[in-house]
């Protein structure tokens, strides 16, 4: 169960953070990576770096904002290879602010790169996925989609995560005739480069220690296996799934 030899799974966001966590998980069970992301140098090196562990490892600079060069990649990916078997949308950023002081600019930021994105990427790629009558695609979403908070004012983030979720459903709900399953996961509080400078405070830990039930953050490799679960081609029964791997915050 869960072997992915022979399996291709496109990663976004894979040149750090959660999106390089999650490709480690994957290579461990076998799979071949396209890794992508904008800065081409890492993921070249990343590149090497799974390579080492025996699998086969391709790096595609991609800016999953640009409809353009998501198609190219798409292109690329299916040209190499002639199919992709699991995608996972894992690439986000976000302009912190909330909803009486936003401006235009950093809404429409967060929005084009934690919610735009997914649609654009989704798009290409369940359009092989289609060819092939197979496919698995997971978003990365966040708790914060699920539920409001206090500790900060992130307005759109909240926003772009929530669209994040409902979109799964509804192409759990479009693409099942496919073959193709759609699930989120829905991640807590995990120390990346995107979150390290919030969460290290004394102030956002104290929050963390009294919301979170298990009284910790995540630590790297705690995502792997909801992903390599919802991934596999032995969870072909579970589609339009929203999986929170949260430590309990939001079951209380």
């Amino acid at each position: 169960m869960f072997d992915y030899k022979g399996r291709v799974v496109v990663m976004t966001g894979a040149s750090s953070g959660l999106g390089m966590q999650m490709a480690r998980g994957f290579a461990h069970q076998g799979a071949t990576l396209v890794l992508m992301a904008r800065r081409i140098e890492r993921l070249e090196e990343f590149a090497k770096e799974l390579e080492g562990m025996g699998v086969s490892a391709l790096p595609v600079k991609c800016d999953v904002t640009n409809v353009a060069e998501v198609n190219n990649a798409a292109k690329v990916v299916e040209e190499k290879f002639g199919k992709v078997d699991v995608l996972v949308n894992c690439a986000g950023s976000a302009k912190n602010n909330g909803v009486l002081n936003m401006t235009d600019e950093e809404w429409q930021f967060t929005i084009d790169t934690d919610m735009n994105s997914v649609f654009y990427v989704t798009r290409a790629f369940a359009n092989i996925m289609k060819k092939n009558n197979y496919g698995r695609i997971i978003n990365i979403a966040s708790m914060y989609g699920m539920v409001g908070n206090m500790a900060m004012d992130t307005v759109a983030y909240h926003t772009s995560k929530g669209g994040v979720v409902n979109f799964t459903r509804a192409v759990a709900a479009e693409l099942a005739k496919y073959g193709i399953t759609c699930n989120a996961i829905c991640p807590g509080y995990f120390d990346t480069e995107l979150t390290h400078e919030t969460l290290i405070t004394d102030s956002f830990t104290a929050y963390m220690k009294a919301t979170v039930p298990v009284g910790r953050y995540g630590h790297e490799g705690e995502l792997n296996s909801a992903a390599i679960f919802l991934g596999a081609v032995e969870s072909s029964y579970c589609t339009g799934i929203i999986l929170p791997v949260d430590g309990g915050y939001t079951c209380v």
